[in-house]
Formats: C-alpha cells, sequence, structure tokens
C-alpha cells in the first residue's frame, strides 16, 4: 500500500512513557469512536479476522495502482523516480525528499516524513512537479470513480481534468462529477506536509486518478484546507486522549470490530448502545446527530416526543422517525404506511438478481420463473470477453420470455430487489459489449428499465412500509418467512467465494461456484416470497403507522 500506511498509531515502549500518536488521511473520513478504540486498544484486535469485504476491497485497490503504475512509467520511464515500496519507512522517506530536491518531474510511491509535533503522516502514489511554479502536486490512484460520462451539454460547472501523462488541466465537458469528500480530505492533508518541506506547489492543486484511469480529475485545495485543518485538529485530539468518544451507529459499523467486540473483553458497540437503548439504533448517522441537537439520547425520549418536529429535522417525515423509536420498543420489524399493501403483479412474472466483482463486470444474471432457477453465468475470470456471451443470453432469454407473454395475451413482469446495481450494470454491459450477439443497445436498455414491467421490490418496501430494523432483503425477506441456506450469505462474502470459484490465486473451488449459484438462487426466490407475502398477508400481519402515531407529534 502506497498511500497512508495504516490508520491512528500511538502507545509507548515502556510503561509511562508516551510516544508521539500520528494519523493519516484515511482517519480524517469515518468513525472518530472507531479512531480512539484502535490508538488506545487496537493490540487486543490484532489477530481479529479481517471483514472480507475490506480485505477485498483492499486487495483490489492495490491491484489497480499497480496496472496504473504499469501504464504511466511504462510510457515514458525516463521521467519517473520509483520509490522502493519494501523499504522501510524512513528510508522511503528520504529517498521521496532526495528526489524532489533534484526536481524529479514525476514520483511514484511517494512518502513523506512523520511529523511528531503534528502527527500527521501519509504518502502518495504521485508526486507531479509543477514546471511553471515549482513544487509539487499530489496525485491519488484510486479504485473507485471519480467521475461519470456525460454528453457534451451547458452547464453551471464542468470539471476539471488532465490527460496522466501532460499534466494540462481543462474543463471537461464529458464528465461529470463526483462527490468524494475522502479524497479531497486526504489530498489536503498531502498539501499540509508538503507545504511543511516547502514542496508544495503555490497552485494549491491535487488530482485523482480513479477506476477508469483515463484522465486526473484535478480538485481545487484552497475552498478544502480550513475544514480539513478543523478536522484534523479534533481527530488528532482523539487519537491522543485529549477528546471523550462515545459509540454511535453509522453505516461502517457494519464491517467495524469493534460493533461486536469492545476493549478488554467488554461489550461491543452494538452492545453498549442497546444497553444504552440509543437513540442512533433507530436513527443512524446524522439523524441521530440531530435529535441529539434537541436533547433526544434514547428511543425512549424520541417515541416520547410530542412537540413541533425540529426545523432542521431534513429526514423525511418525522412522524415516521417517532413511529420507528415505538415499533423498536414493541420488536415490530415493520410497519405499515398504507392499506392495503400493493405490489404490482403480471401473469408472467420473472425475478432477477446479478453477481458482479468490483468493477470489474457482472458474472451472473440469476432468474427464476415459474419456481424454476435459470442462471446465465461466465466462470472466466474477470474482466473477459466471455461475459459478454452470458450478458447477450440473459438478455436475449429475458426479452424472448416477454414476447412470449405478449403474444400470448398475458401480462408480464421483472422484479429485483434495490434496482441500482441491476441498471448500472444492465447500461455498463450494453455500452461494453455493444454489437455482440444477443447484446441489447443502450436505447433498448433504457426503454426497459424505464418502462413499467421493470419492478424494484426495494422501492415498493420503502413506500409502504417503516423499517426500524433495515431495508435490504436479508432483513426484510425474514418477516415474511424467507431464510437462506448459507448462513454467511450476504455480497461482501461473496467477493471471497468468487475469488475462489474462478481461482484468482489458486485452481478454481467448485464447492464455491456452487455456492454462489444457491446464493443467487435464494436471493430470487427471496424476492419471489417477499412479493407474494405482501399480496397476500402483509396487511393482517403487520402493524399500522396510526397503531404506532396515536400519541401526536404536535399537540
Amino acid at each position: 500500500m502506497t498511500g497512508d500506511d495504516g490508520g491512528a498509531a500511538s502507545g509507548a515502549d515502556e510503561p509511562g512513557e508516551r510516544v508521539p500518536a500520528f494519523i493519516d488521511a484515511r482517519s480524517l473520513i469515518g468513525c472518530r469512536h472507531r479512531l480512539h478504540l484502535d490508538a488506545a486498544f487496537g493490540q487486543q484486535i490484532a489477530g481479529v479476522r479481517e471483514d472480507a469485504g475490506v480485505i477485498e476491497r483492499r486487495e483490489a485497490a492495490a491491484l489497480h495502482r499497480q496496472q496504473v503504475r504499469t501504464a504511466l512509467v511504462g510510457a515514458a520511464p525516463e521521467q519517473w523516480v520509483v520509490i522502493d515500496p519494501k523499504g522501510r519507512a524512513a528510508d522511503r522517506a528520504a529517498a521521496t525528499l532526495r528526489a524532489c530536491a533534484n526536481a524529479a518531474p514525476r514520483i511514484w510511491g511517494a512518502l513523506l516524513p512523520q511529523e511528531p509535533d503534528t502527527g500527521r503522516r501519509g504518502g502518495v502514489e504521485i508526486l507531479l512537479r509543477d514546471a511553471e511554479r515549482g513544487g509539487y502536486i499530489p496525485v491519488l490512484v484510486v479504485n473507485h470513480k471519480v467521475t461519470d460520462p456525460r454528453r457534451p451539454e451547458p452547464a453551471d460547472f464542468h470539471p476539471t481534468t488532465t490527460d496522466p501523462h501532460v499534466w494540462n488541466p481543462a474543463p471537461d465537458p464529458h464528465r461529470k462529477l463526483r462527490q468524494q469528500p475522502r479524497d479531497q480530505q486526504r489530498l489536503a492533508h498531502l498539501y499540509r506536509m508538503l507545504q511543511r518541506h516547502g514542496l508544495a506547489s503555490p497552485a494549491l492543486v491535487g488530482g485523482v486518478i480513479g477506476y477508469e484511469g483515463s484522465r486526473i480529475l484535478v480538485h481545487d485545495l484552497g475552498p478544502l484546507l480550513a475544514e480539513y485543518d478543523r478536522r484534523y485538529a479534533d481527530r488528532i485530539a482523539v487519537v491522543r486522549g485529549e477528546l471523550p468518544t462515545l459509540p454511535s451507529k453509522i453505516p461502517e459499523c457494519r464491517q467495524c470490530p469493534w460493533w461486536s467486540r469492545g476493549p478488554e473483553a467488554g461489550p461491543g458497540c452494538e452492545g453498549v448502545l442497546i444497553e444504552r437503548r440509543d437513540v442512533s439504533l433507530v436513527a443512524p448517522g446524522s439523524r441521530a446527530e440531530v435529535l441529539r441537537g434537541h436533547g433526544v439520547q434514547t428511543i425512549d425520549d424520541l417515541a416520547a416526543w410530542s412537540g413541533p418536529e425540529p426545523e432542521d429535522w431534513q429526514h423525511g417525515p418525522f412522524v415516521e422517525a417517532v413511529v420507528t423509536a415505538r415499533a423498536w420498543i414493541a420488536g415490530a420489524p415493520l410497519v405499515r404506511r398504507v392499506q392495503p399493501v400493493r405490489v404490482q403483479r403480471a401473469d408472467v412474472e420473472v425475478d432477477v438478481d446479478l453477481e458482479s466483482f468490483q468493477e470489474f463486470g457482472a458474472y451472473l444474471w440469476g432468474t427464476l420463473l415459474d419456481g424454476v432457477y435459470r442462471p446465465f453465468v461466465t466462470w472466466d475470470p474477470l474482466p473477459t470477453v466471455d461475459e459478454a456471451r452470458s450478458f447477450g443470453e440473459f438478455w436475449s432469454w429475458l426479452m424472448r420470455t416477454r414476447a412470449q407473454a405478449h403474444a400470448a395475451g398475458r401480462t408480464f413482469a421483472a422484479y429485483c430487489y434495490s434496482r441500482t446495481a441491476e441498471d448500472k450494470w444492465l447500461y455498463e454491459s450494453a455500452r461494453r459489449f455493444a454489437g455482440k450477439p444477443g447484446v441489447p443497445s443502450v436505447e433498448q436498455v433504457r426503454a426497459f428499465v424505464d418502462g413499467p414491467e421493470w419492478v424494484d421490490m426495494f422501492q415498493a418496501v420503502s413506500e409502504q412500509f417503516i423499517c426500524p430494523n433495515g431495508k435490504g432483503l436479508k432483513k426484510i425477506a425474514p418477516v415474511a418467512g424467507f431464510s437462506w441456506r448459507d448462513p454467511e450469505a450476504g455480497g461482501e462474502a461473496s467477493m471471497s467465494w468468487y475469488r475462489r470459484a474462478v481461482g484468482y490465486e489458486a485452481e478454481p473451488a467448485l464447492s464455491q461456484r456452487t455456492r454462489l449459484l444457491e446464493y443467487n438462487e435464494d436471493d430470487v426466490r427471496a424476492t419471489r416470497v417477499l412479493r407474494e407475502w405482501m399480496t397476500e398477508r402483509a396487511d393482517l400481519e403487520v402493524p399500522a403507522l396510526d397503531d404506532f402515531a396515536r400519541r401526536t407529534i404536535a399537540t
């Protein structure tokens, strides 16, 4: 890993000895309480198995960085100084400063000296020499998208991009920006570190090469520095033990080792929050922050709310937040918003669920029709041209099934749960494999997904139910009576199953292919069971919003 070698670090070699605490830019985004626990008790989870999804993302990011390095350094090796990634940190930092002192045009794998007084540490994949003004421009290489394609059109804002091989920034009408605050905070962090050594370019910019790698997205760092400085001061104080922290539920909790275990073998954050009946359990993230600003600390406080709703509440109808708290107390997994519950039904119904691997592609399109599961799959390791075959076969079968229904005078609908991923890979596959057998045009995909026969069950659930425990299929389908065969079934776990199934590191494991197919089959069967339950039994089995809202929000 080139950029930031770890998170927070602190401790002492001898009792009573205080060692400087360090944090890198990755510690600026995410949970403050985890930062404290990692710094104060990190040795207690040293042997804990890391979350499979975290491992997969880190390995994919390392592969992406290696591919970018090969392409850029290989195109003009005389312009680059490559810092040995296997060297000691002090040696790598010294080599980086020497390369800067020698005005190297481009440096790969830069590591800057740790700062015991400020606590900063960090490095960056690329340092570009600012030939006009002097100093260096930091450029990150990340394994997520930082822009999306856009047809040239008038717009109030066009992101600035440049060719990775030639620094020539200009507004880019062909791209639209994806907001990535973590990238911007990392760049601000690196700018401050370069500034300390007189190495920061006066241009006050930084860059990011995203997943596609075809352009560098250029960020103006000037407007970011004040927020960075405030955030950094807070985070380094947490690591140094100068500011207290408390657990609060956020999306990051799902993959955090402290969620289920605490320091000194005590309860993890989940146990602490349940014991306190903390309001973040039913109003996670920024919702909890708003409520605490109004004196609401517990689920019971929220359930007892009887005044006007907070003026700064921007998270949907406030009455539903109160009802969620009351439902949690009552142990109700769902609350009906409507009467009756409705789901679009058809004479011919197909359930669809895909499996993808990182940003490499979609290797499996699973379908269910009349109780029969049909997978359209490639086991060639992604990326592979064989993906075009499996996708083309899936699309052709789906459209043929629809056409046969229409020819017989029957209605048709295809169902998925949370269409974001399916829509993304329908469009992506149509673009990537245009002209291949069975592959539709982008216009054909758009006509289908924007039409009435593509039904998102997640939307049907969201519109008609309040879900105190979450809206994911794994949370909702069990209420309808469905259970998965594999107790570890989940999107994150499936990533490691896939690596073994296709043999990225060893011979392909056929047992993992079976596991993936069963997982995918269970997902489409769960979608069907949920739809049938919503049609036939949900009105009788799920309490209504009015059952929990009889104490009015505004008296």
